[in-house]
């Protein structure tokens, strides 16, 4: 017979099942409240760009859902990237990661605050875009051999990026080692300021993503001396690859993807996995993108992570070559 003590033990047991605020966490299905989706870059750039128009198309396909963007710049997109995976890993909040924040970053920065693949749950690959190396329209350089001339006979050149460690800055520097110029960096934070320098003439060259200036140089207050691309594009068939320009090793994809924290909730991720690739082929946005420069280029979460992997791999190659290091 069981005791006074047990039967009243009994009930205490059983307390926190029963409590409102577990009961809510058991019959709220996500999402039941807005889903913050962090880009760790200032508004205006590639990645905000792409971050606005998923967030947009992810909140008309998920009925009921809300997804909001948050800016959270600073420290080699180190700041937002560091808060996403902090924050608890419940789908609510979500990080539009890159080749920097997701690869470039496990070389470069010391004592980065966060690990790119351990602490990071990978949702799926969006989008590739190519990397294009501008002057302002007044420059006297019409092709990559005579900026370089310039810069190895007698004129330091000055270059902008979109931040020290960005993608903009290693690959610039590459260029600056390999054909052993005398250049100065100079960093901005976030691409929009380093392209309006760039097109005033403040600076001497810029490594951007093609999204970021696509439409300066189409209108001609910019001169594209190459471009990643495996061939010239058709809508500007008189801008050379990098490969014709004499410089292969500068064509460097930039890609983007959605990150979630890790150990956030398998249904989550595969929900969110899963709409993906429809929203990039939905004409409408495929249509935006390919306007702005982006190629789509879905993966789902498996291969992403495989795909991740092998990028950690070889931005490690490109940060050994220009020895660009930070402080995390």
């Amino acid at each position: 017979m069981p005791t006074r003590r047990k039967l009243l033990a009994t009930p205490l047991l059983a307390t926190p099942l029963l409590l409102p605020g577990a009961a809510r966490a058991q019959e709220a299905p996500w999402p039941s409240r807005p889903v913050r989706i962090v880009i760790p870059y200032p508004p205006g750039g590639s990645t905000d760009v792409l971050g606005r128009a998923l967030a947009e198309r992810l909140q008309a396909a998920i009925p009921g859902s809300t997804f909001v963007v948050e800016n959270r710049p600073g420290g080699a997109a180190v700041v937002g990237t560091q808060a996403v995976a902090a924050a608890a890993a419940d789908g609510y909040t979500l990080a539009l990661g890159n080749n920097q924040t997701h690869a470039a970053n496990a070389a470069m920065v010391r004592d980065l605050p966060y690990r790119p693949i351990e602490d990071f749950a990978p949702i799926g690959r969006l989008a590739e875009v190519h990397h294009a190396l501008v002057v302002p329209a007044s420059s006297p350089a019409r092709s990559l051999a005579v900026l370089a001339a310039r810069g190895r006979e007698g004129g330091r050149l000055t270059y902008a990026s979109s931040g020290v460690g960005s993608a903009s800055h290693v690959i610039a520097e590459s260029f600056v080692r390999r054909e052993r110029l005398e250049a100065t960096h100079v960093p901005y934070r976030g691409g929009a300021q380093a392209t309006t320098d760039t097109v005033g003439g403040v600076v001497d060259f810029f490594v951007s993503t093609w999204p970021q200036v696509v439409a300066l140089v189409k209108d001609g207050r910019l001169r594209c001396l190459g471009i990643g691309a495996p061939a010239r594009l058709p809508e500007l068939p008189e801008v050379p690859t990098f490969a014709e320009a004499g410089a292969p090793y500068m064509a460097v994809d930039a890609w983007f993807g959605l990150f979630a924290p890790a150990r956030t909730p398998a249904p989550v991720i595969g929900r969110l996995s899963e709409a993906l690739p429809r929203l990039l082929a939905e004409p409408e946005l495929a249509a935006r993108l390919t306007g702005l420069g982006f190629q789509a280029a879905p993966l789902p979460a498996a291969a992403f992570a495989a795909f991740q992997r092998s990028e950690v791999e070889r931005w490690r190659d490109l940060v050994e070559l220009t020895g660009i290091r930070l402080e995390g």
